[in-house]
C-alpha cells in the first residue's frame, strides 16, 4: 500500500474537523505536496476548497521551514569563509584585512568536489536559475522536483528568505488551485 492510498483512507476515516489537518501534513511530504494533498483531500471526501486551502498550507509551512534553516545555514558557511580568508590575508600580510560584504546577487554557490568541478545537478539548477529566473524557477520547478527542493536550493544559492517565499508561496497556492480544480471537477463529473 503507498503513502497516497494511505492518506486518503487516513483523511476518509477521520473525524471531519481532523480531515483537513491530515491532508495539510500530506501536503507537507515532498512528491506530495500541496497539489496532491488537495487530490487527497478531494478524493477523501473534502470540499474541494478546504482540501485546497489545508494542502497549499501544509506544503508552504513545510517550505517556510526549509528555506529559514537553509538561509541560515548558508549565512552561517559565508560568514565562516569570511572569517577565514580574513585570517588568511591577516597572517599572510600581518595587518587586519578590511572585511568587505557578500554582492546580493542571484549568482548560487556551487558544490565542489575533489577535483573543483560544479556537481552536475548544481550545475543544471544554476542554468536554470540564470534562464528563467526566481519566479520561472519556482512556477515551473514542480514539474520536475518538488518544492521543497527548489526552494531549499534557491535559499541556499543566496537568493533572499522573502523573494524565494513569495514565489514558492505563488507556485504552490496555483498549482493547488489549478489540480484540486482539476480533480474536483472530475470527482463532481463522476458523481
Amino acid at each position: 500500500m503507498d503513502l497516497i492510498t494511505r492518506f486518503q483512507e487516513l483523511v476518509a476515516q477521520m473525524p471531519e474537523i481532523l480531515q483537513p489537518l491530515i491532508v495539510a501534513l500530506a501536503g507537507a511530504v515532498p512528491f506530495i505536496e500541496g497539489e496532491g494533498a488537495a487530490a487527497i483531500g478531494i478524493i477523501g471526501g473534502l470540499h474541494p476548497a478546504v482540501a485546497i486551502t489545508a494542502g497549499a498550507i501544509g506544503n508552504f509551512l513545510c517550505v517556510v521551514v526549509l528555506v529559514t534553516t537553509s538561509s541560515r545555514a548558508r549565512s552561517a558557511v559565508v560568514s565562516r569563509r569570511r572569517r577565514a580568508e580574513a585570517n588568511r590575508r591577516e597572517a599572510a600580510v600581518g595587518v587586519p584585512a578590511e572585511g568587505g560584504t557578500e554582492p546580493d546577487t542571484l549568482e548560487p554557490t556551487a558544490e565542489v568536489d575533489e577535483r573543483g568541478k560544479k556537481s552536475a545537478r548544481r550545475k543544471k539548477f544554476q542554468n536554470a536559475l540564470v534562464r528563467y529566473g526566481v519566479p520561472g524557477v519556482s512556477l515551473l520547478g514542480p514539474l520536475l522536483l518538488p518544492t521543497q527542493f527548489t526552494a531549499t536550493m534557491l535559499a541556499s544559492s543566496g537568493v533572499s528568505k522573502a523573494r524565494v517565499l513569495f514565489w514558492q508561496g505563488l507556485a504552490i497556492a496555483g498549482w493547488s488551485t489549478l489540480i484540486g480544480a482539476v480533480i474536483g471537477g472530475a470527482t463532481q463529473a463522476v458523481a
